[in-house]
């Protein structure tokens, strides 16, 4: 587990390399849980969705780069009768009502199809040993609260099931209690893996960037409070530097290093720390892996040279840091490369050079706003940086869901309670159900939140609203999200009709037809360049590259598009000339920088160079938005 770009998917596939060579005759799985799977660049190698052998001079390695949609929905198919069967035997909504929602497309499909992966896995009987490369923080924390919410949609559905029974003894009757046995089977598969989970050996991965390590410290804190802690068991510090040789950058970061080494020991007592070094280079393919795995966990020298691809220096002309346009401002990008610093930095100098009111919202589960504005930042917009007009905020999705639960609660008592044409209707165990569907907080509870959380920032249309979205995977979901929406409100509208004669139905129908409009119209604005804008981020080197192009294809299947590029943590020719390694660094950075010219030629590219310490602070942000360069 880490925050995005501290090299997770170098580390867990390294590892796996690692634990399938020295036990040559037992079969290791390496499956990745990120929706923006990255597996198959580090390997070098092609994967399918399906999992595929990895060559290997010696051991059985099998990777898996889980498809989430299919997965989900190849469970959803299996059981489609059984789940019907128990919704329409437990609600006033028949098969006809409930089949079109079950054939939609969710959010939340990556964590239900990394819990479902990993059942498969389990239950498989196959591997000896399950290596598993995660998404950055945030989705990982909601991946280990699935399986208690997965309890609880079962004890739904088990109250469904009974619901003939539990009529009959209210009216003083006796009906044979439904059977579904597909219930216990559930159960059974979400303890298997509820079990696995808490008898997991953890590795958190980090770097020695302040960010990183305050990121780390809240996770490990979520994970202690929950309702079984989990405890990390090692820590591996990546992107270690011990030695500057003379280097101005490299020194700054070999204090970081070891003052990030004195910290984890303090903060992790009796966990094991690991220390992998930068070499300058990305480690890709096996035997570098293999290598990788040898200096982290057995404290080997690196016995592995990376090739030094050559490449023209990228042209760059003086820039300015560009003032916000558009109501709407979304900064995208890979977990690491910068987004959260990028969106601040873009709000700071709009509101400095426009004077118009900011504000800067995060809709990642993990945010880190609060670590760039030096203030505690909250869901409650509030000013930053001593000016009223700047406004920041980190999106609680799962406050926000117990608030509108408590809302929706309050109607369902009024509603289920009454008369209809004069008749007493008793809708008691209606009630008692959705209560019980409403203490479930549901996967993709961040995504859909957070467009409804958009469509209320933008009620203003004098302000600048930035949205610091959460990593790659989960900013395409979040994307794609209205069109999702839109899709719920005219099934769910529909299915509303056939009961309007209940006030419930018909309060439900009205909210629903409002909340399609609202989305119809951000999606609208999502789509005019006058009104909106996205920005990408990504770092000059191979991996984030890679992620970075099929972040902008995607885009394009959404009828979206990001004219502009920020590429992050550039070194300049004269910041590199007494290191070897930045040497190499950089020379990577231009062999990077050199394709994105061929095949961005069509949009603004900015570079900004790589800033000597972290950007925290009203100082720090004025001299990072002193400079900006463009390649073209």
């Amino acid at each position: 587990m880490g925050k995005g770009g501290v090299g997770k998917t170098t580390v867990s596939t390294a590892y796996a390399v690692r634990c399938a060579m020295e036990n040559r005759t037992q079969p290791v799985l390496l499956l990745s849980t990120d929706p923006a799977h990255s597996l198959a660049d580090v390997l070098d190698q092609s994967l399918g969705e399906n999992p595929v052998k990895v060559h290997l001079p010696r051991g059985k390695l099998t990777a898996w780069q889980v498809n989430a949609e299919k997965r989900f929905h190849s469970f959803l198919n299996r059981h489609k009768e059984n789940l019907l069967a128990i919704l329409e035997n437990g609600s006033i909504f028949s098969r006809e009502d409930i089949e079109p929602l079950m054939d939609t497309a969710v959010p939340g499909m990556a964590e239900m199809a990394a819990l479902l992966a990993l059942d498969d896995a389990l239950s498989s009987g196959r591997y000896h040993q399950i290596v598993v490369d995660t998404a950055p923080f945030g989705h990982t924390l909601r991946l280990f609260e699935l399986p208690e919410h997965f309890q609880r949609f079962l004890n739904f559905l088990d109250l469904a099931a009974s619901r003939d029974q539990i009529l009959a003894q209210h009216f003083g009757g006796n009906a044979k209690p439904a059977s579904f046995p597909i219930l216990e089977q559930w159960s059974q598969m979400v303890s298997g893996v509820r079990d696995a989970l808490r008898g997991a050996e953890m590795f958190l991965v980090t770097t020695s960037e302040k960010f990183s390590l305050n990121e780390s410290l809240r996770c490990r804190d979520v994970l202690g409070q929950q309702s079984t802690p989990l405890k990390f068991s090692s820590v591996v510090l990546n992107r270690a530097i011990d030695s500057s040789a003379g280097c101005s950058v490299c020194r700054n970061r070999v204090a970081a290093t070891r003052a990030a080494r004195v910290l984890l020991k303090r903060e992790f007592p009796g966990t094991d720390l690991y220390v992998g070094e930068d070499f300058g280079a990305p480690v890709v393919g096996v035997t570098g892996l293999a290598a990788f795995a040898a200096h982290i966990f057995d404290s080997k020298p690196m016995k592995w040279t990376p090739r030094t691809p050559k490449a023209p220096e990228m042209r760059l002309f003086d820039s300015k840091w560009p003032v916000l346009k558009t109501p709407l401002t979304m900064v995208v990008g890979k977990g690491g490369v910068g987004k959260t610093t990028i969106s601040a930095a873009l709000s700071f100098n709009t509101r400095a050079k426009s004077k118009l009111p900011v504000e800067i919202c995060s809709v990642d589960p993990a945010p880190s706003l609060d670590d760039i504005f030096q203030a505690d930042i909250t869901d409650e917009a509030r000013p930053v940086l001593s000016d009223s007009e700047f406004l920041a905020s980190e999106m609680d999705s799962v406050h926000l869901f117990r608030q509108w639960v408590a809302e929706v609660k309050q109607t369902i008592d009024q509603a289920t309670t009454g008369n209809v044409s004069g008749i007493h209707v008793d809708l008691s165990f209606e009630r008692r159900l959705f209560s019980e569907l409403l203490e479930i907080v549901p996967p993709g509870v961040d995504e859909v939140l957070a467009i409804v959380h958009i469509l209320d920032l933008l009620g203003d249309s004098s302000k600048r609203v930035v949205i610091d979205m959460a990593p790659t995977g989960h900013a395409l979901d979040l994307l794609r999200t209205p069109q999702r929406i839109l899709a719920w409100t005219r099934l769910l509208l529909k299915t509303l009709a056939a009961h309007r004669t209940l006030d419930f139905a018909r309060d439900a129908g009205v909210k629903v037809a409002e909340l399609g409009q609202r989305v119809r119209e951000l999606l609208d604005l999502l789509k005019d360049p006058e009104r909106s804008c996205i920005y990408t981020v990504m770092l000059p080197e191979p991996l984030p590259d890679r992620e970075t192009e099929r972040l902008m294809h995607d885009l394009g299947e959404l009828g979206l598009s990001s004219n502009s590029l920020f590429i992050n943590r550039v070194l300049f020719a004269a910041d590199t000339e007494k290191c070897q390694r930045c040497r190499r660094t950089r020379q990577w950075q231009m062999a990077t920088t050199a394709k994105l010219s061929r095949r961005y030629s069509n949009k603004t590219i900015y570079a900004v160079r790589n800033f000597p310490a972290e950007i925290a602070g009203k100082r720090a942000l004025r001299s990072f938005t002193g400079e900006l360069w463009r390649a073209r």
